[in-house]
């Protein structure tokens, strides 16, 4: 089995602040850290550590930070021969303030923005070769819809996390497996008219919505709407906890597990996650979510 990864690799600039400061506003921080992140890099990672066979295809600078970003990778085991290293572009950073059991990201792409078509075309066999494949959009649209439609060509699974939000075609909605927004996400893909159980209903088996400290929504292929709750946490910080979710849920549908155990070991994952700093250093193994799991 092999799952892979289309997307972001970035260093994450982390500032621990008293809150995250309103518009013109300066507050006091107490800590600033370089943690490897990139939602692409994330969600690898997430699997890898989970105990996944994980390709991670994207771009890096031929800079420090990317030699770096890249050893991180390999470190924890995923696989990064296909990672292309860019001359004279930056790799992509990620400023990053936490606060009050939550965050705010600004994003600078750097080399993401060189995962294109081309770079597509020059890996599609071994990207073709995975059993799913995870995207996110931290990387240009068109890449994101070209590889969506390459895979449901050739009948390899996708899921999509579409984060950062941006309106989606609609072929884009339906050649995908899964799409995976939060609730704002949500309302930008699709608008507010729909309840969030109206929604659902329109696409079973395919979307499900995170809904925070709720927990995760979807419909099943049954029509079954299903709220799997979150596990509670003692938060220390939420950067990378969808991401952690997005690596367990893909790994556990390539496992084979259906769509409901799929989400409950992802949110527990996700809740754990949250329990240590860092969006990757907090990512939990195999182990340690089934043994949250039988503790429930």
């Amino acid at each position: 089995m092999k799952v892979s990864v289309v997307g972001s690799i970035n260093m994450d600039m982390t500032v621990v602040a008293e809150r995250i400061p309103l518009k013109g506003e300066t507050v006091h921080g107490s800590e600033i850290h370089h943690i490897p992140g990139g939602k692409g890099a994330n969600q690898a990672v997430a699997m890898a550590k989970l105990g996944a066979q994980v390709e991670m295809f994207g771009c890096v600078g031929d800079d420090e930070t990317g030699k770096n970003l890249l050893e991180n990778l390999k470190s924890v085991g995923v696989e990064t021969s296909h990672i292309m290293v860019v001359e004279n572009i930056p790799t992509g950073i990620a400023f990053i303030t936490v606060g009050e059991d939550d965050n705010a990201i600004v994003v600078v792409p750097g080399a993401n923005g060189m995962v294109d078509k081309a770079y597509v075309d020059r890996i599609r066999g071994p990207l073709l070769e995975s059993d799913i494949v995870l995207l996110q959009q931290e990387i240009p649209m068109e890449t994101v819809e070209y590889v969506v439609d390459l895979c449901a060509r050739h009948q390899v699974k996708v899921v999509l996390n579409p984060a950062p939000a941006v309106p989606l075609k609609k072929e884009t909605i339906e050649k995908a497996t899964y799409l995976t927004p939060n609730e704002h996400e949500a309302a930008i893909l699709f608008g507010t008219e729909l309840s969030t159980e109206e929604l659902l209903k329109r696409y079973p088996g395919k979307l499900l919505i995170t809904q925070g400290s709720k927990g995760v929504s979807a419909c099943l292929e049954d029509g079954t709407v299903v709220l799997v709750p979150a596990r509670k946490a003692h938060v220390v910080d939420t950067t990378g906890a969808g991401d952690t979710l997005n690596g367990a849920f893909t790994l556990r549908i390539a496992m084979g597990a259906d769509l409901k155990s799929a989400l409950e070991y992802a949110n527990v994952a996700a809740s754990l996650s949250t329990e240590r700093f860092g969006a990757q250093g907090g990512m939990p193994t195999d182990g340690e979510v089934r043994k949250a799991m039988e503790g429930r």
